[in-house]
């Protein structure tokens, strides 16, 4: 009984990302195997082979999968690859692009508060690219213009215009900048 339940607890705790890197060796040893035996055709198979095991030790095909819904505004689909995933074992990195999706899913959902944290959590993290922490602060932007915080919304859009030098997310910057400008009344009714 104890034996089982150790195994069971070993198989828990054992990072896949270790198995990956395994594989990877055991993948470029075989590759160069072939190359010393003369088969140069299946040297290269095996050796383009180890390169795409190298990326998905990088990537996770859960957080592609999730980013993948993500951009088809599938929401649902998008939390349900995320809750496949668990956060602590990935790089850092791509720690940052889970809270990242989470705060996009969140921001979509109309849920301001937790999208805010996901995303703070996203730009401590590190993401990658200039285009995606612009994302970020113009997200963050619109969560402080939720909360009433012009002047903090105000200084999240100059860091995402800053930060957005390819002008991906111009449009969506002017967009929130006049909303900004002219925030919406909004009319109570009465019951």
């Amino acid at each position: 009984m104890e034996i089982t339940s150790f195994a069971g607890k070993l198989r828990e705790d054992m990072d896949t990302r270790i198995i990956k890197i395994a594989i990877a060796v055991v993948a470029l040893a075989y590759s160069v195997y072939l190359f010393t035996r003369g088969a140069i055709g299946s040297g290269i198979m095996m050796v383009l082979l180890t390169a795409i095991i190298v990326v998905l030790i990088f990537r996770s095909i859960r957080l592609i999968m999730a980013f993948w819904q993500m951009r088809k505004q599938d929401f649902a689909k998008s939390r349900k690859w995320l809750a496949r995933i668990n956060p602590e074992k990935l790089w850092k990195k791509s720690q940052a692009y889970y809270h990242f999706l989470l705060g996009g899913i969140e921001m979509g959902e109309g849920n301001v508060t937790p999208s805010e944290k996901n995303y703070k959590r996203a730009l401590s993290l590190g993401l990658r690219m200039n285009h995606d922490k612009a994302a970020a602060k113009l997200s963050l932007a619109m969560a402080a213009m939720a909360k009433q915080k012009k002047r903090e919304a105000l200084t999240l859009i100059a860091e995402a215009k800053r930060l957005d030098k390819k002008g991906i997310l111009k449009k969506d910057i002017k967009q929130i900048e006049q909303m900004i400008k002219k925030p919406q009344k909004v009319i109570r009714q009465r019951r």
